[in-house]
């Protein structure tokens, strides 16, 4: 099962590297940026030891294709896509928060509704409810990065504002752009049998200041979906919801005695539950996209990367 975990790639004009926990963002000259998907497994802000064969390629394709499918109602930062794995674009300066939105009060915001809080992010949960119950309206709880360290810390929109995290100018277009995007999002969804209960957008500006959409949208790794049939009569019966997203893989952990606590050891992935991780992102992506997936040459998917992002910049 070969899988694109460890790479170091340099690419002519080549000006500075992100590594982040599954993508690496290559800046070149003229303002390009080139983001390449690996197949590494994130889950509570820990990189798992294996890769899952085609994670990588899944998130991009998604990715892609709904950024093509949104960018009539929000500006993204994607010119190309030349390789299975990799997406081509502006280079932008991310905005330090992410723009989280729930329809539904699941994940996250369920385990700490369980803990008793009714506040989320400076965002009020109604009393009443119970685990995957649709919110009233979709609530924004964004997130940013920790001083320390790399994981997501909840905050709220009165917070981001009086640190100047981002400007009450530009908190209001990324306000605006979540919305319109989730709103997106649900109906592409819908149209596939498939609920959008949660997701994360997050923006960047261009040099020249204009506000877009970058990294991924509607992928498993940032979004969770519910299956539509049977969802009213599984809440009525207090059943777990059919779900397609990486929460299954966090349920796991779990049930193995990991949640990225300090002392906590990650639990052997045996080969047939890679295996088993790498058919439920095939199936989100055929029920997401309404198209078959197509399995990338796996035989030097690093060589394979190279030569297509070369053969585009020249």
């Amino acid at each position: 099962m070969n899988t694109i975990t460890d790479i170091n790639f340099n690419f002519p004009g080549q000006l500075s590297v992100y590594k982040g926990k599954v993508r690496e963002v290559y800046e070149l000259e003229n303002n390009v940026m080139v983001m390449v998907a690996t197949d590494r497994l994130s889950a509570f802000d820990v990189v798992m030891p294996k890769g899952i064969p085609y994670k990588g390629q899944i998130l991009n394709q998604i990715a892609t294709k709904m950024m093509a499918d949104t960018a009539d109602i929000v500006p993204n930062w994607l010119t190309a896509a030349p390789d299975p794995n990799v997406a081509i674009g502006h280079a932008c300066e991310p905005f330090k928060v992410e723009m989280v939105i729930r329809g539904y009060m699941s994940g996250h915001a369920a385990r700490e509704y369980k803990a008793g809080k009714r506040m989320l992010c400076g965002v009020p949960m109604p009393d009443g409810m119970k685990e995957n119950d649709k919110f009233p309206r979709p609530i924004i709880t964004p997130a940013t990065k920790a001083e320390m360290g790399d994981h997501d810390e909840d905050i709220s929109k009165a917070d981001i504002l009086k640190h100047g995290i981002v400007s009450e100018a530009d908190y209001e277009v990324l306000e605006k752009y979540t919305y319109a995007l989730f709103k997106r999002g649900t109906e592409i969804a819908a149209k596939r049998g498939l609920i959008l209960v949660d997701t994360k957008y997050e923006f960047g500006k261009t040099k020249d200041g204009k506000i877009v959409l970058i990294d991924e949208i509607h992928t498993p790794d940032s979004s969770r979906y519910f299956y539509a049939d049977g969802y009213e009569e599984r809440q009525e019966r207090g059943e777990m919801q059919k779900q397609l997203s990486k929460e299954f893989v966090r349920q796991w952990l779990i049930s193995n005695g990991f949640q990225g606590l300090e002392g906590q050891t990650v639990p052997e992935m045996t080969d047939d539950y890679i295996a088993s991780v790498s058919d439920r992102y095939i199936e989100l992506y055929e029920k997401i996209t309404g198209e078959t997936f197509v399995k990338a040459d796996t035989d030097d998917i690093q060589a394979r990367i190279e030569k297509n992002v070369l053969e585009h910049l020249s």
